[in-house]
């Protein structure tokens, strides 16, 4: 039985859903775990320094191919264990700029995968905010600086998108639950009229306390991952993350069945979804336009 290993910088506990849609792909390929195929799970509990060690288990392990998941931790980690292990990734930046394939059209090594698009949705996020909350005119900016790769672009988008519809900007960092903790007090001392969250792993393993902080002190806060609406937070807006997770389970197994990621293009998300919570939104005191309930994917009441 062929074995797939899976790397992820998070634990099982917060991606039931993205793991329903790997295994849906890999099903999607006549794969079914535990029937044809093996999956070997590896989780860094949050803990991103434990990632190169996890991908060198697996790389022991002799697995047939590694899905890289939850960002470009595991996808780097992967990456620098192995040039032969086929390693399929999922990834919100230009993969061609990350020096992880040579081209998105033919990867030319050991490495292919989904590149969802997120820094390019940024205007887009902070559009949404602006038409649910209209008198927004400055915007708190959370991001971590522990992810260096997604946060220099997310500023610098963010920056661009705010000028561009006269917003002003306020960066705030966090890397661990404390400090998520200090960046609402700052939030609440410095009162923004509203809160935009970088798209990162570890922000989506903290959305529960994202989302009752955001409810707790009255702050309007959009993310990229529908989790953080089902979670209790106000609007998310980005791509179908669970379907992203699907096309990585349809990859690895067209490589299980002989496929070579050199020759699989890099796919590119096309499925967007705008997730409002309307209670959070009723508790914030906030009416949600009929043009955005008209446009939205889903509605949580």
């Amino acid at each position: 039985m062929p074995v797939v290993g899976l790397l992820d910088q998070r634990s099982p506990d917060e991606l039931a859903d993205r793991l329903r849609g790997f295994r849906q792909g890999l099903k999607d390929s006549d794969f079914v775990e535990g029937q044809n195929v093996a999956i070997d799970y590896r989780w860094a509990q949050n803990k991103e320094d434990r990632l190169p060690e996890l991908a060198a288990d697996l790389v022991r392990r002799r697995v047939a191919v590694i899905a890289a998941t939850g960002g470009i931790g595991p996808t780097l980690a992967a990456k620098a264990a192995t040039t032969t292990i086929p390693v399929v990734f999922i990834v919100s930046d230009d993969p061609v700029r990350l020096g992880l394939v040579a081209s998105l059209a033919r990867p030319g090594g050991n490495l292919t995968g989904i590149n969802f698009f997120n820094v390019e949705l940024t205007a887009k996020r902070l559009e949404l905010l602006r038409e649910l909350v209209p008198a927004t005119t400055r915007v708190a900016v959370l991001i971590n600086p522990a992810n260096t790769e997604y946060t220099e672009t997310t500023v610098r988008e963010v920056g661009a998108a705010a000028r561009t519809i006269g917003l002003q900007i306020q960066v705030l960092n966090a890397s661990t639950s404390r400090e998520i903790d200090a960046a609402f007090a700052t939030i609440v001392r410095e009162r923004p009229d509203a809160l935009f969250v970088g798209n990162d792993a570890f922000f989506n393993a903290r959305r529960v306390q994202l989302a009752l902080l955001a409810g707790r002190r009255g702050v309007p806060a959009i993310l990229s991952d529908r989790e953080y609406a089902e979670a209790g937070g106000l609007m998310t807006y980005g791509s179908n993350i669970v379907d992203v997770y699907r096309q990585v389970g349809v990859y690895a197994g067209r490589i299980l069945k002989g496929a070579k990621p050199a020759d699989l293009p890099v796919v590119q998300s096309t499925k967007f979804e705008l997730v409002i919570n309307a209670q959070t939104a009723r508790m914030l005191g906030l009416t949600v336009p009929p043009t955005l309930l008209a446009t939205a994917d889903e509605v949580i009441e």
